[in-house]
């Protein structure tokens, strides 16, 4: 059946549904390898632990290294939101917003989902195919939720940029050094050092 425009309603619907589970699949994985990690996973041990056969997950994803790229970019996203949930909080400070979620992002619950991020990273730089997409958006999806409430504040949309660039390669460098030498106290005496020289008095 094709309706006035041409297009397929339910192969439409058949798509959307597709997607939706496709998304679901996705953020199941997320939440496995936050809580168990991902070394040694398979899409076979993935598979039973969020309920669905390997043979799904090869449908839907096409292959382990894609599926892990999903879960990374799926990951920043939800970072992404959180910093934004946070903005939204009334009476919170642009400081404060930034060392919630730092706090969430070192988490050691959430070292899994870190270690996997410089993983797929690397593999990506190295020129991996498979993992080639994790590095669409991998500056610019930050860049522009960082630098737009700068802007909102009346800084200038170059100087936001710039200073949406600086931030965000501090936080991936000390998240990078918290994995290297389990320093806790140290990389967050230097968020509170960084933060202190990038908002100024609040």
């Amino acid at each position: 059946m094709v309706d006035k425009n041409g297009s397929h309603p339910q192969g439409k619907a058949t798509s959307d549904t597709d997607g939706d589970r496709r998304s679901q699949l996705v953020n199941a994985a997320v939440d496995h390898v936050a809580a168990h990690g991902f070394a040694d996973l398979s899409l076979r041990s993935l598979g039973g632990a969020i309920g669905v056969s390997h043979r799904m997950l090869i449908h839907y994803f096409g292959s382990k290294e894609a599926l892990l790229v999903e879960i990374v970019r799926t990951s920043e996203q939800r970072q992404r939101d959180l910093l934004s949930r946070f903005r939204l909080e009334p009476g919170l400070s642009a400081s404060d917003a930034a060392r919630l979620l730092w706090r969430q992002l070192t988490d050691p619950r959430l070292a899994g989902q870190e270690r996997l991020f410089f993983e797929i990273c690397g593999q990506a730089l190295r020129g991996r195919p498979e993992a080639a997409p994790v590095l669409e958006g991998f500056v610019n999806d930050w860049l522009e939720p960082l630098m737009a409430a700068e802007v909102a504040a009346g800084e200038d949309p170059a100087v936001a940029r710039n200073r949406a660039r600086l931030g965000l390669a501090t936080v991936r460098g000390l998240l990078l050094d918290l994995l290297a030498t389990g320093d806790r106290g140290g990389v967050d005496a230097a968020m509170e050092e960084f933060l202190r020289l990038y908002y100024g008095p609040e």
